[in-house]
């Protein structure tokens, strides 16, 4: 009973309650009036004041140029995983040509609604369930060109074409539901498992920047420690040598210090020549190496000319005292000409 309802014709909306010709007519906007004469297409009535002859002109059809609602009616269509929809939609038509909508087609309105069906289940069977709600812009796209190719002779253009409702078997929306639920359980755990993961990356990151700042630190530390015991050191060891110097030099500056310092150039060059043999198997030794003496000698020289500026600026601020003729100096001079001679 539904299949026979959904193919019987739908009523000739233009086809009741037609104007009669009484000669004058006035025709309303957006309506076009097909008039036969005598059995035979004549015109197409305007909008306004129009005249006709009786009894000879007949309008025989009345067109509506406004947009036409049709609501389709709900069908059955299979997609290609074999899953039956019940779909229903609506169209939205207007009539272009008067002239081919009243005579191109027997019913315009009903031969667009069964080509809006059978196209509907044609599209659907192109396309798998998941893909049927993803892409229904599309199908409605592809419904309004497949429709508009074949209504082109009936003066008829579709302009949009809306599913309404789309109406799934339950055991397929119990299978769907539990999809969902299984996909958004899936992405829960892989969010855990994501958060999980730079929890540890986090942990593992902030302990190794705390053990390289550590490790700075003590480096830091040792380094402040080495150069603070070496500077300590090395003033340690400058204030010795300063000691040692000035200690050195009061010696030197006391009676007999020339003699002194002679008896330990001495012992130096003496402990320096035997040592010179145990460091390397080539050695450069001066020609008068057997001569103590003359070695000696020669240091003093040195010495001497050394401290004589300090020796003349102290004499200078000294006041001058009388030759001891049996002074240190004048002991040494005398020893050194009995040993010469």
């Amino acid at each position: 009973l539904k299949r026979a309802a959904r193919l019987a014709p739908a009523p000739c909306r233009w086809n009741s309650g037609l104007p009669m010709n009484i000669g004058v007519l006035f025709v309303p906007q957006q309506e076009a009036w097909v008039v036969e004469r005598m059995g035979k297409f004549h015109r197409i009535l305007e909008p306004g004041l129009n005249f006709l002859i009786p009894l000879l002109d007949r309008i025989r059809y009345v067109q509506s140029l406004k947009e036409i609602v049709i609501n389709v009616p709900e069908q059955s269509a299979v997609t290609l995983d074999n899953v039956t929809l019940q779909i229903d939609g609506v169209l939205y038509l207007r009539v272009m040509d008067p002239y081919k909508a009243s005579y191109g087609v027997e019913d315009p309105e009903y031969a667009v609604t069964q080509l809006a069906q059978t196209t509907m289940r044609s599209e659907l069977g192109k396309l798998s369930l998941d893909r049927v709600f993803r892409e229904r812009e599309s199908l409605n796209a592809s419904i309004v060109d497949a429709i508009n190719q074949a209504s082109d002779c009936w003066g008829i253009r579709c302009l949009r074409y809306e599913i309404k409702d789309i109406h799934v078997p339950p055991r397929v929306k119990e299978s769907m539901q539990m999809q969902v639920e299984a996909e958004r359980r899936k992405r829960a755990t892989v969010l855990e498992s994501e958060g999980t993961r730079e929890s540890a990356i986090n942990v593992a990151e902030g302990q190794k920047q705390a053990q390289i700042l550590a490790s700075e630190a003590e480096k830091a530390e040792q380094i402040n420690k080495a150069a603070g015991r070496e500077a300590n050191a090395m003033l340690v060891k400058a204030r010795a040598k300063a000691e040692a110097i000035q200690l050195l030099a009061a010696a030197l500056s006391q009676q007999h210090g020339n003699a002194a310092a002679s008896l330990s150039v001495a012992e130096q060059y003496v402990n320096a020549f035997s040592k010179i043999a145990k460091d390397s198997n080539t050695v450069l030794l001066p020609a008068n190496t057997g001569d103590v003496t003359n070695m000696v000698a020669q240091a003093l020289g040195i010495y001497t000319t050394l401290t004589k500026p300090q020796a003349v600026k102290t004499q200078d601020e000294m006041p001058p005292a009388h030759e001891d003729s049996h002074s240190p100096a004048t002991e040494v001079l005398k020893a050194e000409q009995g040993s010469s001679s």
